[in-house]
């Protein structure tokens, strides 16, 4: 029995530790998480980029529990085969992308600080990568100003309070999404996005303010025989309404309404707005009419 009793002891004194161990060990400071979602449409600050149709986009992020986080994102895209790439009346020149020019990867980094009464500061830094190759016949068209692709990097800062949020976006680019002399763009983010309480709702409303700088030499010349800058070609202001509701599982569900103001036709528009004795849109449909989006998304 004292045997029996020691070896006994013996085994526990053996087990407690580790089991005391497991309980007690700390949690990992890495965090990775994904995300896969289908959406009738893909809206980017305001405008449709795949011409209406449907999006799958999806993106995996790591975070540090010091604030360090870094990720990448992509979707289905359309408009930079679906431009008309080159000002003027029929036929159109098709596309500032000839091969590619059909996805959107971003790849991010960046830092949080959590503050005082729920305030958090981020800055960060965000790249915009569209694969593809020129459309020769485009470049042809307009050499030798030359063709840039659309990649664009922008550098960003954005603080928040609980569901409100702030965010400014500057483009270090000279070629802000494919146009020129457009170094010091920016875009004004602000958002809330508040949780309804005792529901799995939230409502999203947004307002932004994206701001071109510069001339692209590709610009149309107005009525007056000057050529149009960016700012009044491209600049605008956007804006969101919408819900989301959080199912079982990770997943959620949400629909929202997006639309846009002080728009220029010419920047923006489609093949019949046409601006008198100037120009025409240049994509099939208005990238920035007003629209809604639904879609399912899935965390992991």
């Amino acid at each position: 029995m004292f045997k029996k009793t020691l070896l006994a002891g013996a085994v526990a004194a053996a087990i407690l530790p580790l089991s005391a161990t497991a309980a007690d060990a700390p949690a990992s400071p890495h965090t990775f998480t994904g995300n896969v979602g289908l959406y009738s449409q893909y809206i980017f600050r305001g405008m449709t980029q795949t011409n209406g149709d449907p999006a799958i986009q999806g993106g995996f992020d790591y975070s540090h529990a010091s604030g360090f986080y870094a990720g990448t994102w992509a979707s289905n895209i359309s408009w930079l085969k679906e431009n008309n790439s080159v000002a003027g009346p029929p036929p159109f020149i098709s596309g500032t992308y000839g091969g590619g020019g059909s996805m959107e990867w971003d790849f991010y980094g960046g830092y949080k600080w959590s503050l005082p009464n729920d305030f958090t500061l981020d800055v960060g830094t965000l790249y915009y990568w569209y694969p593809g190759d020129i459309n020769p016949a485009y470049q042809a068209a307009v050499s030798p100003i030359g063709v840039p692709k659309a990649d664009t990097w922008e550098i960003y800062a954005g603080l928040s309070w609980k569901w409100l949020s702030a965010k400014l976006s500057y483009s270090l680019d000279n070629k802000t999404f494919a146009v020129l002399d457009s170094s010091g763009t920016y875009y004004l983010d602000l958002t809330a996005a508040y949780p309804i309480p005792d529901t799995k709702l939230t409502f999203v409303a947004h307002y932004g303010i994206q701001k071109f700088t510069g001339t692209d030499p590709r610009n149309y010349v107005g009525l007056n025989g000057v050529r149009l800058d960016n700012d009044e070609t491209y600049s605008y202001k956007d804006w969101k309404l919408g819900l989301t509701y959080a199912l079982p599982k990770d997943f959620t569900i949400g629909a929202y309404v997006t639309g846009t103001s002080g728009v220029n036709k010419l920047g923006w528009g489609s093949y019949n707005h046409v601006v008198p004795g100037v120009g025409a849109g240049v994509y099939p449909k208005d990238m920035a009419k007003t629209t809604g989006t639904i879609y399912i998304q899935k965390t992991f």
